[in-house]
């Protein structure tokens, strides 16, 4: 037994769990599961958690009246044909582009912003 700590999933509030959780199964190629409460998206590279929350109000990217709590990054060989896929599903490219070259933001149909790059962070191991 031992004490260490692993990322199982993130769970983002949403105003209706399943639709949310279909939005991201569909640009993952994973597989939505739930209702409108609750729902997940599981697929090659993890889960997503979507939970329903009463009166939801979407961030404002990058800054605004309501504060972004996080964002989901995700990596892509090609950033001109995942764009077109996300934008198909539903999403929308927010005007400013702060890394234009290897990262573009989008929102998801609830107004969660999320990340296309081709950047991929180095990966550290401590053991």
């Amino acid at each position: 037994m031992s004490d260490r700590i692993s990322v199982s999933g993130v769970t983002i509030n949403a105003p209706h769990a399943l639709e949310l959780a279909r939005f991201y199964a569909d640009i993952t190629g994973g597989a939505a599961h739930g209702d409108a409460g609750w729902a997940t998206v599981t697929g090659p590279n993890g889960e997503l958690g979507f939970q329903q929350i009463a009166d939801y109000v979407p961030p404002t990217w990058p800054e605004g009246t309501v504060p972004m709590q996080l964002h989901v990054d995700f990596y892509v060989d090609d950033l001109v044909a995942t764009e077109k896929r996300v934008l198909a599903a539903g999403a929308t490219r927010f005007d400013f582009q702060p890394n234009d070259d290897h990262c573009l933001v989008f929102a998801d149909p609830a107004g969660h912003p999320f990340c296309l790059s081709t950047w991929k962070a180095p990966v550290l191991n401590d053991e």
